[in-house]
């Protein structure tokens, strides 16, 4: 159990009142008259003043500004002013020691929280931390972070309630199990850990944590501590830190918090003539950008002094000192600034820094014709080359333009302008020429990762370290452009696991280039047809849950997306898998976005032999249930290890769906599954999917499930019971089941496995009208 968290009293003293500041300096130009200008090692410069206990006058500008010197320590030290300030911890407080005040800055004296445990893990120590900066001029500087320092620690820091008027909680989280990973001088999250405040920040309290008590990193971690400081002044020492009994003492002494500090809490201009106003002459008012407003004084460029008190600024001479002397010849001191001259007979700069001051003969009349048509031919070049390079650069800018405007650019900024709902993602980067192919070693040729109807893939590896697929369309066409600018629309609307996610585009080269993540596993594709069978971990399992996360984001893309999308190319070529194997829905060039008032849209036939769906071929009228019709093939793969079109007697072409139907009907479905899926798959998961892919390849779109029916059945079929049906005795199929699905088929339509990223195979391929309609059958009462 923590203790309650402490209870702060402090005095809220009256609004700042002007006092005017003495119309005399002292000699040092840095405190008031008779105020003394050091505690002990600390310059205390006004607006500060140390507080005189001998006397009424004020040192400072203000009392919030009042410093007390306490002379009892030797050397003394400097404080705040004690009942305006404070450090407070659980139930107390005190004071805050002054370190350094400087012309934007004031360093304070550190405290620590920190919780120690037993080897059994009950808390032998707990510290707050925290500071009191409220309703004064004061605020917690940028400089600052605050510091976890363990093993098994998170800390929390939060504003004084009540206090501060704000309400957040920040922290941050560290943890490390064996002392030897733990890195020394990195603060990122394993056995240190940091973060920012909010800026303007006037109060805060923070806490350090345990997850696990410290139970099981103890032998070498017995204490958590977090602190608030300058983070330049902190170095993490690593394992030597848990162990050293006087880290809290070191952060103390070493780590100061710093304080931004302001005149007033308006601006310059609205302190201007008034008697708030303090800076004086041959100095500049500086706006404060955070916390509650104010200003602060500075001397100009030239000017010394306190530019707080009169008469301001001093005139610097910098003629003065001959060690600094900045002139090579006669110097001569000016308002703010110098003047470096050279005396007859030489001649030049002056400057000890420039060209100095040299004999006026050293110089004879032919050298320097010489010198000045040298200079003057090498001026001419230097403009030719500049002319000759900016024509150039114009011409590769208007070459650039030209290529924006031909890959679409100005018909993506209408789309994306017109997307008013928002569904598009605006922050998809549009990254350059230049970038991709240094991603892409100037597309060399052995970054292709494939090739496709649409384009070629190739691996790049971005400045940032992220691997990604860079897609590079053929020289397109005009109905190529639209194709692609709605692959780049449709991706950017799209947030999905299980799809492939869109990162960039790119419309200034010859080509247009799209951006995604890389899927380095291969395709479903290729896992299934490769060569000697299906890859060894396509387990019954993995291949439920690969067509259940499809079907899911399928679900996603025709029901949840702002705007409905049907894929229309949907095939296990365009079905990715990732190092982990899970499943990405790759390939939207051939996408159309739904309007939300309609159920289908008319449009030119288009999608991959096998898969595609005859009523989508023979009305032209697509739907989301097209989708469902291709994604049953897709699970016939799944189920059979078979391609979708396959090659009997090196003639004949067989459409695997109409196969599958065949087999339903003759009572033999289980002789053309996949031997692994009838040995791993029970008797009721196979009939309940048999039924499934029945009903997504109904010739009639109507009878068709929709995917969220498919996701759903898929679903149930995985929590059916697993036994194995080949094992039960009696089964009406099972006597010639392996024997018939041993013999399996192992042509392939395709002469290349289909690649990731890339198009779909044309309808045209190789095939007449007759022949795909032969294999398309019309939507006949079966």
């Amino acid at each position: 159990m923590h203790r309650a968290l402490f209870f702060l009293l402090f005095v809220y003293l009256p609004h700042l009142q002007s006092i005017s500041p003495a119309a005399a300096t002292t000699t040092n130009n840095v405190t008031l008259p008779g105020c003394p200008s050091k505690c002990g090692n600390v310059t205390v410069p006004y607006p500060f003043g140390i507080v005189s206990p001998s006397s009424n006058s004020s040192c400072s500008i203000d009392p919030w500004f009042d410093i007390t010197c306490n002379t009892s320590f030797n050397p003394p030290k400097a404080f705040l002013s004690a009942d305006k300030f404070a450090y407070t911890g659980f139930g107390s407080s005190h004071r805050v020691e002054v370190l350094d005040i400087s012309d934007e800055y004031i360093r304070v004296k550190n405290t620590v929280a920190s919780k120690c445990y037993n080897q059994s893990g009950g808390v032998i120590d707990d510290n707050a931390t925290g500071l009191v900066l409220s309703h004064s001029y004061f605020t917690l500087s940028e400089l600052n972070k605050l510091i976890t320092i363990g093993c098994d620690e998170y800390a929390l820091v939060s504003p004084i309630a009540g206090i501060e008027g704000k309400n957040f909680t920040s922290g941050c989280v560290t943890v490390c199990s064996n002392v030897q990973d733990v890195p020394i001088g990195s603060c990122s999250g394993m056995g240190c850990c940091s973060t920012s405040l909010p800026t303007g920040l006037t109060t805060y309290v923070a806490q350090v944590f345990t997850l696990n008590h410290h139970t099981r990193i103890w032998s070498f971690d017995k204490c958590g501590y977090v602190f608030l400081g300058e983070q330049t002044a902190f170095t993490f020492q690593g394992p030597s830190d848990f162990t050293d009994p006087n880290f809290a003492n070191r952060v103390v002494d070493t780590v100061p918090v710093v304080l931004d500090w302001v005149i007033g809490s308006a601006t310059c201009n609205d302190y201007k003539n008034t008697p708030d106003y303090y800076c004086q002459q041959n100095s500049v008012c500086v706006d404060f950008k955070g916390g509650n407003g104010g200003y602060r004084c500075s001397c100009q460029n030239g000017y010394q002094g306190n530019p707080y008190l009169t008469p301001g600024c001093l005139d610097i001479d910098e003629c003065a000192d001959p060690n600094n002397n900045p002139c090579n010849g006669t110097c001569t001191n000016l308002p703010g600034s110098f003047n470096c001259s050279c005396p007859h007979g030489y001649e030049g700069d002056g400057l000890k820094n420039g060209r100095g001051c040299m004999p006026t003969n050293s110089k004879s009349p032919a050298l320097k014709l010489s010198l000045g048509i040298g200079f003057g031919f090498l001026s001419i070049f230097i403009g030719m080359g500049w002319m000759y390079f900016s024509q150039q650069r114009r011409k590769v800018i208007k070459l650039r333009e030209k290529y924006f405007l031909k890959n679409g650019g100005m018909l993506l900024k209408q789309q994306l302008d017109s997307n008013e709902d928002g569904s598009v993602n605006q922050s998809t980067k549009i990254f350059t020429t230049e970038e991709l192919k240094k991603a892409t070693n100037n597309f060399s040729e052995d970054r292709i990762l494939g090739r496709g109807g649409y384009g070629t893939v190739y691996k790049g590896i971005l400045p940032n370290g992220n691997i990604v697929a860079i897609k590079k369309s053929k020289v397109m066409d005009e109905s190529q452009i639209e194709q692609f600018i709605n692959e780049v629309v449709i991706l950017t609307q799209i947030n999905h696991r299980n799809v492939v996610k869109l990162l960039g585009c790119c419309l200034e080269s010859e080509v247009p280039l799209l951006v995604y993540e890389c899927v380095s596993n291969g395709t479903l594709f290729d896992q299934i047809h490769r060569i000697g069978g299906a890859m060894a971990w396509l387990t019954w399992d993995h291949r439920l849950r690969i067509a259940i996360e499809s079907a899911g984001a399928l679900a996603y893309l025709h029901s949840a997306a702002t705007k409905p999308i049907i894929h229309r190319d949907v095939k296990s070529a365009n079905i990715l898998l990732d190092d982990n194997l899970v499943t990405k829905i790759s390939d939207f060039g051939a996408s159309r976005l739904i309007p939300l008032d309609q159920a289908q849209v008319t449009t030119l036939v288009q999608g991959t032999l096998g898969y595609l769906d005859p009523e989508y071929f023979h009305t032209s009228q697509l739907t989301d249930k097209s989708d469902v019709y291709s994604f049953g093939v897709v699970l016939l793969e799944l189920l059979t290890g078979k391609k979708p079109l396959c090659i009997e007697n090196g003639k004949v072409v067989r459409n695997l769906a109409t196969f599958f139907l065949e087999s339903l009907k003759e009572n033999k479905l289980f002789q053309i599954l996949d031997p692994r899926v009838v040995r791993e798959g029970s008797l009721e998961q196979l009939q309940a999917i048999g039924s499934l892919v029945k009903r997504c390849l109904n010739m009639n779109g109507y009878d068709r499930p929709s995917m969220k029916e498919v996701v759903m059945e898929l679903e149930r079929v995985r929590k059916l019971t697993k036994q194995p049906w080949v094992n039960q005795q009696g089964s009406h199929e099972g006597g010639n089941l392996i024997h018939a699905s041993d013999q399996g088929e192992n042509s392939d339509l395709y002469g290349d496995s289909m690649n990731p990223y890339t198009g779909s195979i044309e309808l045209s391929s190789n095939y007449s009208s007759d022949q795909f309609r032969s294999l398309y059958p019309t939507n006949e009462p079966r």
